[in-house]
């Protein structure tokens, strides 16, 4: 009987048996009848071939299991830094988390980032430390190093016999006997500590209580020994994981609004999409008509949906109706996008990930399959918000990314799901064109319809202290369709995608000041071919300055590689902001060109001695020098009325 519903992301370094433990969670509560093996490539979570080929996790996923009266919702997430992107989307929609720590490796730099996120997302955490069976695991130095680079409290819930032998077993401390144990979660409970100091009789159930108030409010998190591959402290783990971490209750106001978001598209070998939903509240059900929200960088984008087929995730076949705290796989959802959202959920403490800042651009070995590999990565785009596409005149397509194991990701998926060979250009980086000035322009429906487009559109530019841009719409409304005006914002909207020097405009308001029909001849498509020439010529007016993402930057170091980490921090063009001692580091904060994070990422073992870490996020972007970078355009250059003409006229013709 699913009485609570919890939802739950697993989390961890590379290779420190994230999707082992899962597996093992699983294959305990019977889910599956075999323990998946991520050295044998037959994991549950990790579903394609590539992820079971290299044995690492690319795309968040979704499996279940049962605790007694509890539901759990197991999200295997991504370790790898350049699909981080996976990993936000999935904290959004978790009620609590488990951080795998190996015993043996000890605390990673990645294990570092992961756990400052979860922090600051004030996400309920449990802390495994796995591979208590390997030769050279730790237990007492590794819990004083867990709390002083991971800054938390931990409360440790079992000891360990055998340590580093195949034979390594894990065992429950007492709750009213163990007195390290009950002093770390008095600490954060007064009526407890008075208890304690006074040596008053402790109720075990009092104190499991106070231990598991103190993890809501992420305070302390419970921690525990264990090996995924043996099974050692699984035990321990799943009674911590009912006990410890908050759960929905499914037994919900069907009645109330209803709630939820898109955190992953799944599509299947014969290309039927699939939206994975977190429900915070409501009731769902198929057949049901739905209206999304989708928020935008010009406004928030409202469409209806229907949902055609539900199947609740850990559900019997019967069940087809879905309430708050359930996540469900909805299929007939054509529009929908990772990211979309029913009503209003309230957010977790939103963790800012860099945009990438990379691009390559993708040609087919055969030509004859441009048009085929432009719509393939369309469908790859769709599954992932942060890939962002682009057609380059040619046949070719440009793609957005983090790094190059990613872009071996999407050519591996472009062969294997959709028989696509293609080769990538040498992947570079992307600017930003920053608004300086402010401009006017306006294009006059000649009453006599002798002119260009049969529309008048009035743009004014104005710059602005952010790094995005603001669309209003001035102009009255009610004059003219609404299908115009919305025409306008799309040719606005892409042409901002192409500045003047062919890069994303950002830092600007964009107004539309006049907008006006010449009934009955005037389209929609008059609209939106006019935007980007008013819209260029005002931009003309009020100037750009390229300027190059860069990433506000965080590194802890050994104090003896101080030298060696600013050194190369110098030839890398970064800023020095602060330099600040700690305990047994030093931390250098310093803004940093994104184009060479990645670089700078992959130097940091060596000038550290593979202890160093680094926490990053998007930083203002700054002015580059000349010769200023420029990048071809796409759209025939509105700046250029007969070249864009004859743009246009050829994408008509379906040259």
């Amino acid at each position: 009987m699913r009485a609570r519903i919890l939802n739950l992301g697993v989390l961890a370094h590379v290779d420190a048996g994230k999707t082992s433990l899962t597996e093992r969670l699983l294959f305990e509560h019977g889910t599956t009848t075999e323990l998946g093996s991520v050295d044998a490539g037959t994991t549950q979570t990790d579903g394609n071939a590539l992820e079971r080929e290299r044995g690492i996790t690319i795309r968040s996923a979704v499996a279940s299991f049962a605790v007694g009266d509890l539901h759990v919702n197991l999200i295997d997430t991504p370790g790898h830094p350049e699909f981080i992107s996976e990993v936000q989307r999935s904290l959004s929609v978790l009620d609590g988390a488990v951080l795998v720590v190996s015993a043996v490796e000890g605390v990673q730099p990645q294990t570092r980032v992961l756990m400052r996120t979860l922090q600051s997302m004030q996400l309920p955490t449990i802390v495994v430390v796995n591979k208590i069976d390997r030769k050279g695991a730790r237990t007492v130095e590794l819990v004083d190093e867990i709390r002083r680079t991971l800054l938390i409290d931990v409360a440790v819930l079992n000891e360990v016999q055998t340590l580093g032998q195949r034979s390594a077993s894990a065992h429950s401390k007492g709750f009213d006997t163990d007195v390290d144990l009950i002093a770390a979660i008095a600490e954060h409970d007064d009526a407890l500590l008075a208890a304690f100091v006074d040596g008053r009789p402790l109720d075990p159930d009092a104190v499991r209580r106070s231990l598991a108030a103190s993890t809501a409010r992420g305070v302390i998190c419970p921690l525990l020994f264990g090996s995924a591959m043996t099974g050692a402290g699984v035990a321990d783990l799943t009674d911590t994981i009912a006990s410890m971490l908050p759960t929905t209750p499914t037994n919900s106001d069907p009645t109330a609004e209803l709630c939820g978001r898109v955190f992953a598209i799944e599509r299947s070998l014969a290309g039927g999409k699939t939206a994975v939903i977190r429900l915070f509240g409501g009731q769902l059900e198929a057949r049901q008509s739905l209206v999304f929200h989708r928020d935008s960088d010009v406004a928030t984008i409202d469409y209806p949906a229907k949902v055609t087929q539900l199947q609740v995730v850990g559900a019997s076949d019967g069940q087809n109706v879905a309430r708050s705290g359930d996540i469900v796989r909805a299929s007939g959802l054509a529009q929908t996008q990772i990211g979309d959202r029913l009503g209003d959920p309230v957010p977790r403490r939103a963790v800012r990930f860099a945009p990438p800042t990379l691009e390559s651009v993708i040609r087919p070995r055969n030509n004859t399959e441009a048009a085929t590999v432009h719509a393939a990565l369309a469908l790859l785009a769709d599954e992932d918000p942060l890939i962002r596409i682009r057609a380059i005149p040619g046949g070719a397509t440009s793609v957005f990314l983090y790094g190059d194991v990613q872009k071996e990701v999407i050519g591996d998926r472009l062969s294997r799901d959709f028989g696509l060979d293609v080769d990538f250009d040498t992947t570079v980086p992307l600017y930003l064109e920053r608004v300086i000035g402010t401009g006017e322009s306006m294009f006059e429906v000649d009453r006599r319809g002798e002119n260009l487009f049969c529309a008048t559109v009035g743009i004014r530019i104005e710059p602005i202290d952010e790094d995005g841009f603001d669309y209003q719409q001035a102009s009255e409304w009610g004059v003219m369709p609404h299908a115009f005006h919305s025409a306008i914002e799309d040719g606005v909207y892409i042409t901002m995608q192409q500045g003047l020097y062919g890069w994303d405009v950002i830092g600007c308001r964009v107004t539309v000041f006049a907008a006006d029909q010449y009934a009955p001849l005037s389209t929609a498509a008059d609209f939106r071919n006019l935007s980007p020439i008013v819209l260029l010529r005002a931009l003309e007016q009020a100037r750009t300055q390229v300027c190059e993402p860069c990433s506000r930057v965080e590194i802890a170091t050994p104090k003896a590689a101080l030298n060696a980490v600013l050194g190369y921090l110098s030839t890398i063009d970064a800023k020095i902001v602060d330099t600040i001692p700690n305990e047994s580091e030093w931390v250098v904060h310093s803004i940093v060109p994104a184009r060479l994070e990645q670089q700078l990422m992959k130097a940091l073992p060596g000038l550290t001695h593979g202890t160093g870490v680094l926490w990053s996020e998007p930083a203002r972007p700054r002015p580059v020098g000349d010769p200023v970078p420029t990048r071809a355009r796409h759209d025939g250059n509105p700046l250029d009325v007969d070249k864009y003409l004859r743009h246009l006229s050829g994408r008509r013709d379906g040259a």
